[in-house]
């Protein structure tokens, strides 16, 4: 860490320019990140907040979690990627990478069920947010969590 914040030259501290770029990109997907769970926890619990304005899970609040989840899956997604650097990614991570998006059309199909006519409740100007929805949402973002351990490189690092 202390190699990077250096204001030697990379060539002098050993640092190569690609590791200061790889480690760069790591970090602002880390940011982007934690921009999305504070998003994500803004709609799964906005009393925290001070911004809970009904006593039901409504359109907004559902919307504004699934924003924070695509931020998430987002900088994950950016994040791993970054890990791989100039190595070539395997099948494995392949796949890893499409379980993420899979998972994330699983949660929005699930968390907007209502919206699109396909939820427990008959009137869709309503939404509602039942445990059918929720278990559709925690088993989408299992698959999510599977997919971001696929894309992990599990290879050995060569100086």
């Amino acid at each position: 860490m202390s190699e990077i914040a250096s204001t030697k030259s990379p060539g002098q501290n050993g640092v190569s320019p690609q590791e200061i770029r790889k480690s760069t990109r790591v970090r602002l997907a880390l940011i982007l990140t934690v921009v999305g769970f504070v998003v994500f926890i803004i709609g799964t619990k906005p009393e925290w907040f001070k911004l809970d304005r009904s006593p039901v899970v409504g359109f907004v609040q559902i919307a504004v979690f699934l924003i924070g989840l695509a931020i998430i899956s987002i900088g994950g997604y950016l994040g791993l990627n970054a890990l791989w650097g100039s190595n070539e990614r395997t099948i494995l991570a392949d796949i890893g990478q499409r379980l993420i998006a899979t998972g994330y059309v699983i949660v929005v199909f699930s968390g907007m069920a209502d919206v699109f006519g396909m939820g427990s409740q008959p009137r869709p100007d309503v939404p509602y947010f039942g445990p059918i929805q929720a278990a559709g949402v925690a088993i989408g973002e299992f698959v999510i969590a599977v997919g971001f351990l696929m894309l992990v490189p599990f290879h050995k690092h060569t100086p």
